[in-house]
């Protein structure tokens, strides 16, 4: 509701009583973008006249709270609440990147709601009404599904980083010591490894995870049919499928599985945690890219959106174990690109890779995920 013109409208009128009591009818008329009165109260009641002013404030404020509470919150461009809206994997990282932004000019007086979770779930659940400021997703398609519904500006990816705020590479987890010998993809798809993945169905992280494994195949040198092969098998040798890549990495903290395909992120981090774990980036990896969108008009959204791709906040990114996607970085040196490192475009871009693989019924990890007896709804 737009409150840049409001007013309200009080009288009193008085009729004496006796005895040093007056009746005071007090109107108050309740106004909101426009000179002609929704509705007006009056009250009627015993007060000692030098209360009247008191009195009518009362109700003045009184008015003003029942407006408020019909109109219910607000997202409009005014507003200094940012709804934040995310995949699951940032959460720790917002933690440290909202109370900066908080600490800066443009971020005074700024409050957040944040909410975290699998990326295609959040992308559903604000495409079907939860409420957001700012999104950050795992990938490109879940930025889409809002541009699609009127949500977000087409333009979202204008922008000097591509609508993009991070980085990551696509890695494998394993435990302390690497019992299992694991130094690449091949190792993979050996008899008895099992393998931990999110299901690409709920999990962003779980289709960078294909996606990174069809696309190494190709790099070197086999055909796609042999790379489709390379997936099914490592279907076959995946032991569980989370709805998420943070409730897949505590699965496998817990002891299931000798193998995990995550975030490069969620490895730095829970090393640095002291969980028992290493991770190799194989030679031929996939660069993720986390894309970034405002929903709606929020000024403070906006303000923030253009903070997290500042150096100083993508400095904070990169002590979190993301990849910067600005030039100039300090902490950006702790990261090495493996000689076959590819992105999306070299898979045919986003929609060529959801037809091929994540399309319902002929998709082909649909069809893998189908014949194993996984969910594929979304």
């Amino acid at each position: 509701m737009d409150w840049t013109r409001r007013a309200f409208r009080v009288q009193s009128h008085t009729a004496p009583v006796g005895r040093g009591w007056k009746s005071d009818r007090v109107s108050a008329t309740f106004q909101i973008g426009s000179t002609k009165p929704i509705f007006t109260l009056f009250l009627t009641k015993k007060v000692v006249i030098t209360l009247r002013t008191a009195a009518v404030t009362a109700v003045v404020l009184a008015l003003a709270a029942v407006g408020l509470s019909a109109c219910g919150s607000s997202s409009g461009g005014a507003s200094k609440q940012v709804a934040l809206v995310a995949y699951s994997t940032p959460q720790t990282a917002y933690e440290k990147l909202t109370k900066a932004f908080e600490a800066t000019s443009a971020g005074k007086g700024v409050t957040f709601s944040q909410s975290f979770g699998p990326s295609g779930e959040q992308s559903r659940a604000v495409a079907n009404g939860q409420h957001a400021d700012l999104v950050n997703f795992s990938l490109e398609p879940d930025v889409e599904r809002l541009v699609k519904g009127g949500m977000v500006q087409s333009s979202w990816n204008q922008t000097p980083t591509k609508g993009m705020v991070t980085n990551s590479v696509d890695v494998i987890i394993v435990r302390k010591g690497n019992p299992k010998h694991i130094t690449g993809w091949s190792d993979l798809v050996k008899p008895g490894v099992q393998v931990l993945t999110p299901n690409p169905f709920t999990s962003g992280a779980a289709r960078w995870n294909v996606l990174g494994a069809y696309g190494a195949q190709l790099k070197e040198g086999k055909t796609e049919a042999q790379a489709e092969e390379y997936v099914k098998q490592l279907f076959h040798n995946t032991v569980s499928q989370d709805s998420s890549a943070r409730n897949a990495l505590q699965t496998f903290l817990a002891g299931r599985g000798d193998a995990l395909l995550d975030y490069e992120t969620e490895a730095i981090a829970d090393q640095k945690k002291g969980a028992p774990i290493e991770y190799i980036i194989p030679n031929d990896t996939i660069q993720i890219e986390n894309p970034l969108a405002v929903v709606g008009s929020s000024e403070s959204a906006k303000k923030f959106a253009e903070y997290l791709v500042t150096p100083a906040a993508q400095q904070i990114w990169a002590e979190q174990g993301y990849r910067p996607v600005i030039k100039g970085v300090p902490a950006a040196a702790q990261f090495k690109n493996p000689p076959g490192l590819f992105t999306i475009a070299y898979l045919g871009g986003w929609k060529a890779v959801d037809k091929k693989f994540f399309e319902k019924e002929t998709g082909l990890v649909t069809k893998i995920e189908e014949s194993l007896g996984v969910s594929t709804s979304k």
